[in-house]
């Protein structure tokens, strides 16, 4: 009987896969990557048309003798590796480390590890794809030349354990730019006005927003602005001066991309991208059901495409016509307006492999965790197919005097796709219904009015989720890069994680200054994202990878160079302080540590002492007078606090002036070139031009 070897990634799918296939199948296992360019070098042949040299993971030398082995034994073999360019790389990897090259040798690949389409992947196996592995291999001979270029320039100028890498340089630029759009933020005052109305007839009182005049709408900026309007709104007669109904409706989601799966699980679950995308492989690979065995329950979770399948679609409608109803089950294809040219290797959509298999259904065979990343994903599928929610709307304009305030209610008339799922963040009940009995000829009394100040927020801090969506946005990297990206900022420190925010570190700060200032197209926006529309043509086979190389590196040389010499002439040397060590009496020195600048005693390693650094900023602290000095959050984050906590509790995110307001006496915070009072309620505001001039 002829044997087969199937070889795939990860031991997780032997199981699944194993059983789909006859007795004379043998699948195996390569444990990801098997080859890689070597750790100790960059592993490029630059002279030699920057050919790269691969080598055998250390530890892969058993699980490819293993492998051998069984390559001897089959007639045929099949690598059944993922389905996206990684994948396309280790399966040629494959064929190289256990040279296939005489061997009848198949590349299969499915998205969903089910029976139907596994073996519908061994009716329909083709040839390795070069162009997908050529696309990887530039990206990985791309990163590998800007890490090992560049990593050991941050090692010299701030400590040894940095690197830079071609997107995460990037994504940190990303940070440190919203960072100072915060930090130069200036709050701008506005006030809102409410009317407390009293319907003749009805018990309920209405209440209606301040909108602006007849012609136009109003922001009230100022206390004496909002003072001119209520002389006239306080005696005014109020009428209704405008009804007007219509219908809203509410568009059905798609189905989930790699990219929407980790922020919608990161703002409903509250999971990091990293933890999303190991749950979500655990979904993928299969998991153990009662009667049924080891089942694969979602389909490829790299992908940022939202098509699905023609089969999975017609089974989901049926699915929702007998569940729900006719009525609910969408007219055609949801489309994502976005939708990029360039679908990932003609994926389909995050969505379950089965869809009559329910979250309540698997519930008991999966963790806390699985459980609720499958209930997202199989509510978003299903709902992706159903009708859009209407909804019943109604304004009205209410008259006082030359000013008009506005009430707006909505009314659910079908809940559509709303009735399986709601994103994060939306209530499940929008009902917001009106006095039944308001019409043109209402009488309105005035009860009250309520003014309240209010003063405009700056930017919000990333979020994981919100720069998954920005990277997305701007096309930079992959579905698959963008986990491990913000995991290695993370890890190395350059960004601290409080409450989901993600804030910059000072050595993230330092490291994003050296590369703006000395490479600064590698953290350029529009160059990363035009490397990627690089690399998808060469996935498409319209570019020749090594031509981006060459393009790339000569470049690339000559900012090292001219970096290298800069950077020299600038080379951080310990800076002496008067801290004496009590240890042994020599005068401590500031050091660059993982949570950034550290005392230390010179006399290493005789003498280990170690003692934080409170840099003093010049200025005395407004509570007690003591010197401010620059502290650290336990993750990292840098603040302004007294040199006397924890006596003296005085903190600001924001640098203190040593200027008082000549408005109200408060001290001054820095932002940007302004001084702004401290006193958000004051508002005193100053360009610090001027205050140096004075």
């Amino acid at each position: 009987m002829a044997r087969y070897l199937v070889i795939v990634e990860s031991p997780a799918k032997v199981k699944t896969i194993k059983k789909f296939l006859g007795s004379n199948y043998v699948v195996t296992a390569s444990n990801g990557h098997v080859r890689d360019m070597p750790k100790s070098q960059m592993g490029i042949d630059i002279e030699n048309d920057y050919e790269p040299k691969y080598i055998t993971i250390r530890g892969k030398g058993e699980i490819l003798a293993k492998l051998r082995k069984e390559v001897k034994k089959a007639d045929k073999i099949y690598l059944a590796t993922d389905p996206d360019r990684e994948g396309e790389a280790i399966s040629w990897h494959l064929s190289k480390a256990l040279k296939l090259e005489d061997k009848k040798v198949y590349r299969i690949s499915f998205n969903e590890i089910t029976k139907n389409a596994v073996k519908a992947s061994l009716k329909n196996p083709r040839e390795i794809d070069m162009d997908l592995v050529d696309a990887q291999q530039a990206r990985r001979v791309l990163d590998r030349i800007v890490g090992y270029k560049i990593s050991p320039l941050l090692w010299a100028k701030v400590k040894r354990g940095l690197s830079a890498g071609r997107v995460q340089s990037v994504a940190l630029r990303i940070i440190a730019d919203r960072e100072e759009e915060i930090n130069a933020f200036i709050p701008e005052e506005y006030w809102t006005l409410d009317a407390d109305l009293k319907v003749k007839g009805e018990r309920k009182l209405l209440t209606a927003k301040f909108y602006g005049t007849e012609k136009s709408k109003m922001t009230i900026s100022s206390k004496e602005e909002l003072d001119e309007i209520m002389k006239e709104v306080e005696n005014a007669e109020y009428s209704v001066a405008d009804i007007k109904k219509g219908e809203r409706t509410k568009k059905a989601p798609v189905p989930f991309t790699t990219s929407t799966l980790q922020q919608e699980a990161s703002k409903a679950l509250n999971f990091a991208t990293a933890k999303t995308m190991r749950i979500a492989q655990q979904l993928y690979e299969g998991v153990d059901i009662k009667g049924s065995g080891t089942v694969g329950l979602i389909t490829y979770l790299r992908t940022d495409s939202t098509r699905i399948s023609e089969e999975a679609d017609a089974t989901v409608r049926e699915y929702i016509r007998e569940g729900f109803g006719e009525e609910y089950v969408s007219d055609g294809d949801v489309k994502k307006s976005s939708d990029k040219k360039i679908i990932q290797d003609a994926h389909e959509a995050i969505r379950p492999t089965d869809v009559t298999r329910t979250p309540a259904a698997v519930k008991e065979f999966l963790s806390r965790d699985q459980f609720r990343l499958y209930q997202l994903v199989w509510k978003r599928f299903i709902a992706s197919r159903m009708q859009p929610a209407r909804y019943e709307t109604t304004s009205v304009k209410i008259a006082a005097g030359q000013y008009r305030f506005t009430v707006a209610a909505s009314k659910i008339v079908f809940e559509g796709f709303r009735s399986v799922y709601t994103e994060a963040g939306e209530t499940k009940e929008e009902n917001n219904v009106l006095l039944k009995g308001l019409d043109m000829d209402s009488v309105l009394t005035k009860e009250s009015l309520n003014s309240k100040q209010h003063f405009t927020q700056p930017p919000a801090h990333y979020t994981e989720a919100t720069l998954v969506k920005t990277l997305e946005e701007l096309g930079i990297g992959r579905p698959s890069t963008y986990a491990p990206t913000i995991s290695t900022i993370i890890a190395r420190r350059y960004v601290a994680k409080e409450n989901k925010n993600l804030y910059l570190t000072e050595i993230g700060e330092v490291v994003n200054n050296i590369m703006k200032q000395s490479f600064p197209s590698i953290v350029d926006v529009n160059f990363t994202a035009n490397m990627e529309s690089l690399l998808d043509g060469v996935a498409e086979g319209k570019v020749r990878w090594k031509t981006i190389i060459e393009n790339f590196y000569p470049d690339l040389e000559a900012a090292v160079e001219k970096a290298e010499t800069e950077l020299e002439q600038v080379k951080i040397e310990d800076e002496v302080t008067d801290v004496i060590c009590e240890e042994c009496g020599r005068n401590m020195v500031v050091k660059y540590g993982p949570h950034g600048k550290f005392l230390a005693c010179p006399g290493f390693p005789d003498c280990r002492n170690t003692k934080p650094y409170l840099e003093k900023i010049g200025v005395p602290c407004p509570v007690c007078g003591k010197d401010v000095v620059i502290r650290k959050t336990k993750k990292g984050r840098r603040y302004y606090g007294c040199e006397d906590n924890p006596e003296c509790e005085f903190m600001s995110w924001q640098k203190p002036s040593t200027k008082k307001c000549p408005r109200c006496g408060k001290y001054m915070l820095e932002k940007g070139n302004k001084l702004v009072c401290s006193d958000e309620q004051c508002g005193y505001v100053e360009n610090i031009e001027n205050n140096k001039d004075n």
